[in-house]
């Protein structure tokens, strides 16, 4: 099966080969070159809807006729700060910010108010764009989040996670661990129930 994932983030798309190796999985930019899609819904299902559809027009456009396009939506969301980054979480220290100024940014306001540790948890919204049906789910991490990064392993804010169970984070466990539970492994899971029953 080829799938086109409707990101630019380098991360995730290397997550998606992973979590999916018997499909052909291709960046969209290897077709249709650089694309910026303004995320300006307010919830990752809308984010994630708008960047499907927007890649599936443009390919549509281009002659691409029967593709199936996926995209993600996902984020870190903190309780205690009104569950902040939340769908800002990639640009949660300004646009174009780094895995650390956006991780530095989230230290800085856990220490404002003097938290070593509170709850976290990680949302993933997967749309899926098939002959201009749109379908969508979700999963779900829960854990703690930390003022500190430990580990070298995963990306964004995965060296602050700790998810329940564990007392490592997310950069310390690495990606075997990580596959096994995490928000994107859960939503991609039932996408790809989805797309059993829709091909």
């Amino acid at each position: 099966m080829k799938i086109i994932i409707a990101s630019a983030n380098k991360g995730k798309i290397a997550e998606f080969e992973k979590l999916m190796p018997n499909d052909e999985v291709i960046a969209f930019s290897e077709i249709l070159g650089q694309i910026e899609i303004e995320e300006d819904k307010d919830t990752f299902k809308g984010n994630a809807i708008k960047k499907a559809q927007t890649i599936y027009d443009e390919l549509y456009k281009n002659g691409y006729r029967d593709m199936i396009v996926i995209s993600d939506d996902s984020g870190i969301s903190v309780p205690v700060l009104n569950n902040e980054p939340g769908i800002y979480s990639a640009r949660y220290a300004g646009l174009n910010a780094t895995d650390k100024s956006n991780n530095a940014k989230l230290i800085e306001n856990l220490n404002r108010i003097n938290l070593e540790r509170t709850p976290a948890f990680y949302t993933a919204c997967i749309a899926i764009v098939y002959q201009n049906n749109v379908y969508t789910v979700h999963g779900w991490m829960h854990g703690d989040v930390i003022n500190k990064e430990l580990g070298e392993g995963g990306f964004g804010y995965d060296p602050m996670f700790i998810p329940n169970g564990f007392e490592k984070t997310l950069g310390e466990l690495g990606y075997e661990a990580k596959k096994e539970f995490s928000h994107r492994t859960k939503a991609l899971n039932l996408a790809k129930k989805v797309l059993d029953v829709i091909l």
